[in-house]
């Protein structure tokens, strides 16, 4: 067979990304990724520690991700991405933006991190009011309530695992009901629900919250892809997910307005006092 006619592949665009050791969700990552631009993916080095806040600090360090950045320069990437959740807002809002800083001079390109693109999804949704839910234990989730916070947006409610490890197993089904949980039974409307945690499978639920809960419903892989993407110049792929097409958006709840509370629907757990929280698998 003569392929000669056929020439080369189609020039690609490359996005760098950086995820922890234990991440196991890059077929996820690959779906809002439009033709002509390919993932290039490495992880940080392997730790023997469980979710926790100490992890995240391990995984996040400058000098564990510059060196990770440069195994990626090989590729030519036009960006890179800290895909890990915990470990961008472990630092706090000033942590984050020195992450991206010691990433772009190992790569010297422009760099986002999960919890960064975080806060530019909620500004370029207008949120200001926000449910959580997350796969964490309780330190790791109370981090998380303060990151968003400090960036002067109040969370509503929240639903959380407990989870130390095998975050990427839990089912759709646990990720829809602490949705759930998370949004009903609150005093005050919520703007939208985050998804916390990059190995917390979710691309498949996105349009099925969003439908039901009728307001804007963004992930941790979500908004790491959307925000690199922007960094080229291009859009991220999805069906029916606000963040991604502003036509999605009109089946939303406006801001002000609370969402209709489905019968049978119960809060979500209260947060407990950190200190002396026991770390197990299950729910909280």
């Amino acid at each position: 067979m003569d392929v000669s006619p056929l020439g080369g592949p189609s020039p690609q665009r490359g996005v760098g990304v950086v995820a922890p050791f234990d991440f196991a969700l890059d077929r996820e990552l690959w779906r809002w990724i439009p033709d002509g631009v390919s993932l290039h993916l490495t992880r940080t080095p392997y730790v023997p520690v469980e979710v926790s806040l100490d992890l995240a600090r391990l995984v996040s360090e400058h000098e564990t991700l510059g060196e990770a950045v440069r195994t990626l320069t090989a590729v030519g990437p036009e960006v890179v991405a800290y895909a890990c959740t915990s470990g961008s807002f472990v630092g706090g809002i000033v942590g984050e933006r020195a992450m991206c800083e010691a990433m772009s001079r190992a790569g010297a390109v422009p760099a986002i991190t999960t919890s960064g693109a975080l806060l530019e999804a909620l500004v370029e949704l207008d949120v200001r009011r926000v449910a959580l839910v997350t796969p964490y234990t309780v330190s790791v989730t109370r981090a998380l309530e303060h990151y968003v916070a400090r960036a002067g947006v109040t969370v509503t409610g929240c639903a959380y695992m407990g989870l130390t490890r095998h975050i990427w197993k839990v089912t759709y089904r646990e990720v829809v009901d602490m949705a759930r949980q998370a949004v009903h039974g609150r005093t005050g409307a919520c703007h939208a629900l985050f998804l916390s945690c990059t190995n917390l499978p979710t691309y498949d639920v996105i349009p099925q919250l969003e439908a039901e809960l009728r307001i804007p419903v963004i992930s941790a892989n979500q908004v790491t892809m959307w925000a690199a993407l922007r960094r080229l110049g291009t859009r991220a792929v999805g069906p029916y997910q606000a963040l991604i097409d502003a036509s999605a958006r009109s089946g939303t709840v406006p801001p002000g307005r609370a969402p209709t509370v489905l019968p049978g629907q119960t809060p979500g757990p209260v947060l407990p006092d950190a200190p002396g929280e026991k770390q197990q698998e299950g729910w909280t």
